[in-house]
């Protein structure tokens, strides 16, 4: 049985009011990364957002969807990122392979870095 990303929103006003700002979120997140032009550069920025909202305590969920899910979503780049290793896969080439892992492996550090940001920031 596959997992299923529960969404948590409830039909209604609620609903609405979440997909505003998910759509509010994602629109200077296309725009950013049109911007940016480089994928490893907008994909650790993305993971540092993402853990700064994340690490903000106690939680708040319209910031979540406006950064986390719509800036974020829009501005990092995971289908990209998964076509460029599979292209440097079929093409043997291991240091393009080796650096695309690595940019992986920062990101998780990066949004780790993130979130003790965001929690250094609120003891202020």
């Amino acid at each position: 049985m596959p997992l299923r990303r529960s969404r948590q929103v409830p039909p209604g006003p609620v609903w609405g009011e979440a997909l505003l700002l998910v759509a509010l979120g994602a629109i200077p997140g296309a725009l950013l990364r049109w911007f940016l032009q480089s994928d490893p550069f907008a994909n650790l920025l993305g993971c540092l957002l993402i853990g700064l909202v994340q690490g903000l305590q106690p939680a708040r969920p319209r910031l979540l969807l406006v950064v986390a899910i719509g800036l974020c979503g829009a501005l990092t780049t995971f289908s990209g990122w998964i076509l460029a290793l599979a292209n440097a896969l079929a093409e043997g080439r291991t240091l393009v392979v080796a650096l695309l892992l690595l940019e992986s492996g920062a990101g998780v550090l990066v949004v780790a870095a993130g979130a003790r940001l965001a929690r250094l920031w609120q003891r202020r």
